[in-house]
This record gives C-alpha cells, sequence and structure tokens, in this order.
C-alpha cells in the first residue's frame, strides 16, 4: 500500500491550520477552523483507504484485491454531512452573535477572569468546607420549610397515613 506523500503533508497542514484557526476568539475563524479540520479528516479518510481501486459492489468477488474499501467512502460522506450541519449552526451563531453585538469575538466576562485568578491555595481551603453532615445529604432542599424531597426513615412509616383509594369491592349500591 503505498500513499502520497504529497496528500500526508496537506492533511497534517490542514490539521495544524485548522487547530491554530480554531484557538483565536474570532468566531468566524473558529467557522474556517472547523472547516478546514473536517477537509482535514476527509483527506485522512482518503489516505486510509489505500490504493484506490474498483467499487467494492463492481465485478465478482473471487478478486478482492482490486476492490476499495467501502467503509472509509461511507465515513467520509458522514463526515461531510456533519460538517455541514454544524458550520450551519456556527454561522447561526455567528450571525446572531452579531446582531447582538455588532462583533463576532468572545470576551472574557467577570467570572472567567476571577476564576483565571484564583490562586491553588483557594482550591485547597474550598475543599475543606465539606462537613461530615454534608455527606449524608441527598439533596440540597433537606432541613428546609419547602423541601421539595423528603427524606423517610424506617420509624416515620408508621406515621404515614394512606389516603389513596383502593380498588376494593363494592356492593350493588356503591357502597363498601
Amino acid at each position: 500500500m503505498t500513499v502520497s506523500l504529497v496528500l500526508i503533508i496537506i492533511m497534517g497542514a490542514l490539521f495544524a491550520a485548522g487547530v491554530y484557526s480554531m484557538l483565536e476568539r474570532s468566531l468566524t475563524r473558529v467557522l474556517i477552523g472547523f472547516l478546514l479540520l473536517g477537509n482535514a479528516a476527509n483527506l485522512f479518510l482518503l489516505v486510509v483507504m489505500g490504493r484506490p481501486g474498483v467499487a467494492a459492489f463492481f465485478g465478482d468477488a473471487a478478486s478482492p484485491d482490486e476492490m476499495s474499501d467501502p467503509l472509509p467512502q461511507a465515513l467520509t460522506l458522514t463526515a461531510i454531512v456533519i460538517t455541514f450541519a454544524v458550520s450551519a449552526f456556527l454561522l447561526a451563531l455567528i450571525y446572531r452573535s452579531w446582531q447582538l453585538g455588532q462583533a463576532d469575538t468572545v470576551h472574557d466576562d467577570e467570572e472567567d477572569i476571577a476564576l483565571r485568578d484564583r490562586a491553588p491555595e483557594d482550591e485547597d481551603t474550598m475543599d475543606d468546607e465539606i462537613t461530615d453532615e454534608d455527606d449524608d445529604a441527598t439533596t440540597d432542599f433537606i432541613g428546609t420549610e419547602t423541601a421539595p424531597i423528603v427524606v423517610l426513615h424506617h420509624r416515620d412509616l408508621d406515621a404515614i397515613r394512606d389516603d389513596a383509594p383502593t380498588d376494593a369491592p363494592t356492593g350493588p349500591g356503591g357502597e363498601r
């Protein structure tokens, strides 16, 4: 199986340019990077397919050496459809971002900046705030008056009153 070195170099360049473009803050460059990655993936599947040959459904099964593998062809078609769908979604996001802010760049908000500036010591103190009582809780609402979930213990089962209607047989007048 000989693969053209030119295809491998082009595929590597497309992957590198696509990853570099996706690391930018501009949504348009992210879209271009995604399209480059999609084309690089299609080229990768073309390289994996090996030597071009006769279509897999053509001819007799006696000479499988001359047939090409149909799986990379099917994967390439699937990758084209997925790339098209995600590209349309990204275009809609870019258009909406342009409508709202007249720019397609993504900016850091205050919470991102605070998270980036947080020291490793702060994360260690956050782990120390958990108590043993917190480990036993199954929900955040325990102990409040508006708890949507009530945790029952075995001693509370006697206090439960069942008001659900039963399917007891009724008499001729509808009485029990």
